[in-house]
């Protein structure tokens, strides 16, 4: 191997030992999540320490449009300047000659961190927290629908076909059963991680048809970020090999629960490593208060990048697993703000309100923001909820509209996140809702062209 490779991590030396590397993915995240980039030779990627990439990356939507307005000077596609991050190399072990993958960061020809990509957003976040004394630490949950291949957008979406020749069932949650019915994608997915160097910390069946759940183990926010981010792609490649497809849509099938992506946080004071989260006799904390706080108060104007398509918006639906307020309790499922049984080291707060649509960078920095903004303005939460959160008030949006109405109207996020991202988000995403609501649905032409 070139000498270049000697600083790669472990699991990138141990799957290129004895072998030829041909191809190095340089790659970045957009703001959907998709990676963006270029494949260049493991000989060339040795001699370049960057490479270009047009800013109108960032402004690309899901659908491949660009938003308008880009900045003040217009639309000019300027270049970017992408240099590697080596600690995030890591194999490509589903392609045809050994490659690896290497998520690079996006700088301005100044050298300065271009403030929308959602890399360098979820960096900002944390270096407002390491500048405070505080260590975030982060748990992601991954939930995902495998189902059967669907090449006709104008059909429903159907589970795949088990290992037992029946489609996967609903309501078998925890089921192993249920998760052996899947075994061979689940032997792949867990063959490409470790592979990849990724410790998962468990996967379960969900409550709905083919839904499963990866729980990674809680580390860094951007190292699990980056984890997430490479995980929908391994996930996707291990359920093609098995004629099915991985989507981590929000609502996939109708009826069944939606997808979410569940954070835990908890913070260390990083001089002592001590969760904050707990007292000296391991009591709950003004600081533990305040997160949650900021979670409430701040949460409405983030859920428009928690839940960043309109399709995100059908999974808040009660008693379908997922939140429709801001309620916050220990160990009650039903409210969005959950506090799991832990002892006092590991203390911590769970947002459930993130759809697994969602960027991972820009969810993690968008809950760790609130969190952030509740400990600096020593918010107060309401009283803890008792009972069923599900029989109490909505007050999530319900529309991608209204979403981004309060995210476009919320300063103090806009001051954390960056002034330069909001804009450019608010533009994509507001691009995207307009060419939603051009599109005439299979509902309106059934109820209403001959009833109304």
């Amino acid at each position: 191997m070139p000498a270049w490779t000697d600083s790669l991590p472990d699991a990138a030396k141990a799957y290129l030992e004895g072998r030829r590397l041909d191809e190095v993915e340089c790659v970045v995240s957009d703001l959907p999540g998709i990676a963006r980039g270029k494949a260049v030779p493991a000989s060339k990627f040795a001699r370049q320490d960057y490479f270009h990439l047009p800013d109108s990356v960032f402004y690309q939507t899901i659908t491949g449009d660009w938003g308008e307005a880009a900045g003040d000077d217009g639309f000019i596609e300027k270049d970017m300047v992408l240099r590697p991050d080596m600690s995030t190399a890591t194999a490509a072990p589903w392609t045809g000659d050994w490659t690896l993958q290497v998520i690079h960061d996006a700088f301005d020809s100044a050298g300065e961190p271009i403030p929308f990509s959602p890399r360098n957003v979820l960096k900002r976040v944390v270096e407002l927290y390491t500048a405070k004394g505080w260590t975030p630490v982060v748990a992601p949950e991954m939930e995902f629908f495998l189902v059967a291949r669907n090449t006709d957008p104008l059909q429903e979406i159907k589970p795949m076909m088990g290992r037992s020749g029946r489609p996967a069932a609903a309501r078998q949650a925890y089921s192993m059963t249920a998760v052996d019915e899947f075994g061979p994608v689940i032997d792949d997915i867990y063959d490409f991680a470790e592979a990849q160097g990724f410790e998962i910390d468990g996967i379960t069946q969900e409550g709905g048809a083919g839904q499963l759940e990866i729980n990674l183990v809680h580390g860094d926010p951007i190292k699990l970020a980056d984890e997430v981010f490479y995980f929908k792609r391994l996930i996707r490649e291990a359920a093609l090999r098995h004629d099915c497809y991985a989507t981590f849509m929000a609502k996939p099938i109708a009826n069944e629960p939606g997808s979410s992506m569940h954070v835990h946080h908890s913070i260390l004071d990083t001089a002592t490593g001590k969760n904050i989260f707990s007292g000296p006799d391991g009591e709950e904390t003004d600081a533990f208060h305040h997160f949650i706080g900021g979670l409430q108060s701040h949460l409405p104007a983030a859920i428009a990048v928690l839940a960043p398509y309109v399709n995100s918006y059908r999974r808040y639906v009660k008693d379908h697993a997922a939140p429709i307020n801001l309620s916050w309790a220990k160990d009650n499922r039903t409210t969005g703000i959950r506090v799991p049984l832990s002892g006092p080291s590991a203390r911590r707060v769970e947002n459930r309100l993130a759809g697994m649509d969602c960027n991972p960078y820009l969810g993690i920095a968008a809950s760790l923001a609130c969190g952030y903004l509740g400990m600096v303005e020593k918010i107060q939460p309401s009283p803890e909820f008792k009972g069923d959160a599900y029989a109490a008030d909505e007050d999530i949006p319900r529309v991608m509209g209204d979403a981004l109405d309060l995210f476009d109207n919320s300063n103090a996020l806009h001051q954390v996140l960056g002034e330069d991202f909001a804009r450019v988000y608010s533009i994509v995403k507001r691009a995207e809702y307009d060419e939603f609501l051009q599109v005439i649905s299979p509902w309106e032409r059934e109820h209403l062209l001959l009833n109304v």
